[in-house]
């Protein structure tokens, strides 16, 4: 049984290891387009993907943190976002496998944990519909025509103060006030 345990691990992390490799994810940007199947099937792998790999958030804060600050603080607040951002890695992974019949954009930025290692993870927009140019409809004229007229400019403001500002009154309180502020 143990020889057999071995081959198992072994073609297991192969398996593992051309999965990472295959095309499928040599182009690891989000590419909008495509076919219904190739949307939600790069979704459902999204969603594997950061369910897998969600431990790796720990070291890869840690060693940002490192970089941008010190290696005490790296230790102890890069382990704490990290932790952080794996449940939230973890979250998005559920989030995506339960609903990948949907075609929407990835909420996680960088896609990949090993996108782009150097930059902390960001969660952008949730559930942002994948509109291709496949998808877009064309508008009907008269929406068309509606958005593209412009708007009328508005009339000046009236000024109901005219007759106000040249009373002799007034400018005799201003005078007074201007006194009275000025001891």
């Amino acid at each position: 049984m143990t020889k057999y345990r071995r081959v198992i691990v072994g073609l297991s992390t192969l398996g593992f290891c051309s999965l990472l490799n295959s095309p499928v994810l040599a182009d690891t940007s989000f590419r909008p387009g495509g076919s219904y199947g190739e949307k939600i099937g790069h979704k459902a792998l999204i969603g594997f993907a950061n369910i897998a790999t969600s431990p790796l958030e720990v070291p890869k804060n840690i060693i940002n943190t490192t970089n941008q600050s010190n290696i005490f603080y790296g230790l102890v607040g890069g382990a704490f976002k990290g932790i952080v951002n794996m449940g939230g890695r973890v979250g998005v992974g559920i989030a995506d496998l339960i609903t990948f019949p949907l075609p929407t954009q990835p909420i996680a930025q960088p896609v990949y944990i090993w996108d782009d290692f150097d930059t902390d993870t960001t969660y952008g927009e949730t559930y942002r519909l994948d509109e291709s140019e496949q998808v877009r409809r064309p508008r009907p004229a008269a929406i068309a025509e509606q958005v593209n007229t412009p708007a009328p400019l508005p009339s000046p403001p009236v000024q109901y103060n005219e007759p106000y500002l040249n009373n002799d009154n007034t400018q005799k309180l201003d005078v007074i006030f201007q006194d009275k502020m000025m001891k």
